[in-house]
Parts: C-alpha cells; sequence; structure tokens
C-alpha cells in the first residue's frame, strides 16, 4: 500500500561533509516533506527531527564534522536524532575502522564499531538481508518482522541493551540502535523500498 505524507515539519539533513545525501533527500521529500541540507548549527539545533548520514570511514567523517565544528552541536540535540549507515556507527564511543588507531566517535550510544567477523563470507555485506526488531521497536512500528533491508557495510556494532533490531550475517548485529532521542539504522532506509519508507515515516512522526 501507498505510504501516506506526513504532517509538515522542519527536517534537516546534516551536512557531514561525508555522505551521498541526494537519495535520502529524494526518499523524504517522496513523504511530502520539505527537507534543508545544512551544516549551520543554528538550522539543525531549531529543527523538529535531524538525519545524520554517512559513507566512507569513520575516521575521515569524524575529521570533516570536527572541522565543520558539528560535535557539540549533535551532542547537545534534543529532538530525534537517527544516524544512517557509517552515521549510526558514529553515534557510538569508537570506532576500529582505522588500521592504526580507535577513532574517538560522538559517544551518543553506548557501543564500540568493530570489523565484522563472517567466517567465508564475502565482506562487505552488500545487499537484502532480513531485520528482527525487539517489541515495541517504534521505528518499526507498521513493519512485518523479518523484512528485507538494504546493507552496505564491512564493520558493525555488537548486540547490546541498545540494540532496537538486529541482523545476521555470518554473526549477529545491531542493526538499529536506540538511547534517548537518539536513533541509529546499519542500512540504507532510503534504499529499501516500502519499508524503507515506511521507517522514515514513523521517524518523522515520532
Amino acid at each position: 500500500m501507498p505510504i501516506q505524507k506526513v504532517p509538515a515539519q522542519q527536517i534537516v539533513i546534516v551536512n557531514t561533509g561525508c555522505a551521498n545525501i541526494s537519495s535520502l533527500r529524494f526518499a523524504v521529500e517522496r513523504l511530502g516533506v520539505q527537507v534543508t541540507v545544512s551544516d549551520d548549527t543554528q538550522v539543525i539545533e531549531t529543527a523538529d527531527k535531524v538525519f545524520l548520514p554517512g559513507v566512507g570511514s569513520a575516521n575521515a567523517a569524524m575529521a570533516s564534522i570536527k572541522q565543520k565544528q558539528l560535535v557539540s552541536c549533535v551532542q547537545e540535540l534534543t529532538q530525534p536524532v537517527l544516524g544512517i549507515c557509517l552515521g549510526m556507527q558514529l553515534m557510538v564511543e569508537t570506532s576500529e575502522e582505522s588500521l592504526t588507531e580507535s577513532t574517538d566517535c560522538l559517544g551518543l550510544i553506548p557501543g564500540q564499531v568493530k570489523r565484522m567477523q563472517v567466517g567465508e563470507l564475502r565482506l562487505p555485506h552488500m545487499g537484502w538481508n532480513t531485520v528482527t526488531p525487539v517489541a515495541d521497536a517504534p521505528l518499526f512500528k507498521g513493519i512485518d518482522a523479518n523484512s528485507y533491508f538494504y546493507f552496505v557495510h564491512s564493520f558493525a556494532v555488537g548486540i547490546s541493551d541498545f540494540t532496537m533490531a538486529s541482523c545476521q550475517y555470518g554473526m549477529d548485529f545491531s542493526a538499529a540502535l536506540h538511547k534517548d532521542n537518539f536513533f541509529g539504522v546499519q542500512f540504507h532506509p532510503e534504499r529499501s523500498s516500502d519499508v524503507g519508507s515506511q521507517l522514515l515515516k514513523n521517524f518523522i512522526e515520532l
């Protein structure tokens, strides 16, 4: 069934300098919502909902966020914030993606990003895989358990008390995280067809 449009809000996608933002913006706009892409702290702070996208390495992404002086801005947000893919990984405490040293992340949700241990399976974990949310997970309202979402990653956050949904690819890992007003998804909802649209709608309607 088609996804219904959501009420008008001020929606901001943080221009981290390390993300392909256009596909996310188009996915949100298809819900009938206007979107602002910005790295202006005042614009971000006054938004109703904030998206934190990211692609590439945690080290480069954190360097870009620090250069744009966005670290404390994001850490102090009180409205709902959704990190996507690398954006979710940046929400935890540290990332082991760098070969030389651990990268300090934003520290919004307890956890560490580690290279996936998947045996003989291929990395990156790329393509469609089923996601299992915990009971009453707010982002998964109206989405069937074991629905398929689209992933592209080689590093992941393990299962913890902050896991909102899990996935299995050679190992169990957090497909989604949640603590307070901070939410994160390892997959790409903007590339996950109708279930991805429903998840974006659920976030905007929080």
